[in-house]
């Protein structure tokens, strides 16, 4: 871990504090407000400009698996061969699909690997339908049903094409590692204040809403012929991969022309578009259901037609089979 930190140190780290976040998005049911959801939300224009902002961007946090198109990027940089829908696989939070499960395993065989190499944590697949069918065939957790193994195994074959071990690639000193953190300080433009382990064991750099959003911006925007271009082009073409089959993010993406977009557990978000517009939302309480509604008001922010965005804005709220309210974004994103 130290050195990770020491190769990070060259950039100023954001603070490592308690983040000031505000009022984003309010649930209301026959008029009134039930439900009030916090968090914090950047708006960047073209020029990588602060267009809008609310709560607080700068402080540090962790943006767990929206930070995916960047560690693809660094992997790239680094050697991996990969394109298209395998590329997308790699920045995945994917739904344990059979595309997904099957796009994991030829990664690993195209690099000599099977199954038994990976480090991730064996889980059930993420999608609630795959998971049902999963459970009726009597199957149980598998490292390569769990949502990051398109990741892990592009991070094996990196290793094993650079000479670099394999058994050991989780660990924060690791030269894929410290490749992959100085491609997270050099997109976002932050020093790492911490270092931690993600859900699926693979390490995990803090970095500010901020610089999370700037990364995206210069991914969606990168020039032909550059690792980021070559992820940003497999994320654009194969959303699905990177998600799932009717995951509200690749809806998002086909929704909205030349949008990438990558989400993250504990209510993160990003999306960029290709002249280098770009948004960051963090909801405070971990809330996933306002993440999207949050994520549609910025959109508009930073000057997406509304009427492309509909589906997204509100989620209804019942009261029996009737639409007695709704879930959307409040304050000044309102």
């Amino acid at each position: 871990m130290s050195a990770v930190v020491a190769v990070t140190a060259r950039r100023r780290a954001p603070a490592a504090r308690p983040p000031r976040h505000v009022p984003v998005a309010h649930l209301v049911r026959g008029g009134l407000v039930e439900g009030v959801h916090h968090g914090s939300v950047v708006v960047l224009d073209a020029d990588g400009k602060v267009e809008f902002h609310a709560g607080d961007a700068r402080a540090a946090f962790y943006p767990r698996s929206a930070l995916k198109p960047v560690q693809a990027a660094g992997m790239v940089r680094a050697g991996l061969p990969l394109e298209g829908r395998l590329l997308a696989l790699a920045a995945a939070s994917h739904s344990g699909e059979e595309q997904h499960i099957a796009g994991a395993r030829r990664i690993l065989a195209d690099a000599g690997l099977t199954e038994a190499d990976l480090r991730n944590t064996a889980d059930l697949p993420y999608d609630f339908a795959v998971r049902e069918k999963w459970l009726r065939r009597r199957l149980g957790p598998s490292r390569l049903a769990q949502n990051c193994s398109g990741k892990h195994a592009a991070m094996l074959m990196t290793a094993r094409l650079r000479g670099w071990s394999q058994d050991d690639y989780l660990d924060p000193g690791h030269p894929l590692q410290l490749a992959l953190a100085e491609t997270v300080e050099d997109l976002t433009g932050d020093g790492v204040a911490r270092v931690t382990a993600d859900g699926c064991g693979a390490p995990l750099f803090s970095v500010s809403l901020l610089g999370l959003t700037r990364a995206a911006a210069r991914i969606a925007s990168a020039a032909p012929g550059t690792a980021e271009r070559r992820v940003a082009d497999a994320l654009r073409e194969h959303p699905e991969m990177a998600s799932g089959t009717g995951r509200d993010v690749a809806r998002l993406m086909r929704a909205v022309p030349g949008l990438l977009a990558k989400d993250g557990f504990e209510g993160v978000q990003i999306a960029a578009l290709p002249d280098g517009r770009a948004v960051g939302v963090k909801i405070a309480d971990g809330g996933d259901r306002a993440r999207m509604p949050v994520t549609a008001a910025a959109l508009v922010r930073c000057g997406v037609d509304r009427d492309l965005l509909d589906e997204f804005a509100r989620t209804p709220v019942y009261g029996g089979a009737a639409v007695v309210g709704s879930l959307h974004a409040a304050g000044a994103l309102a």
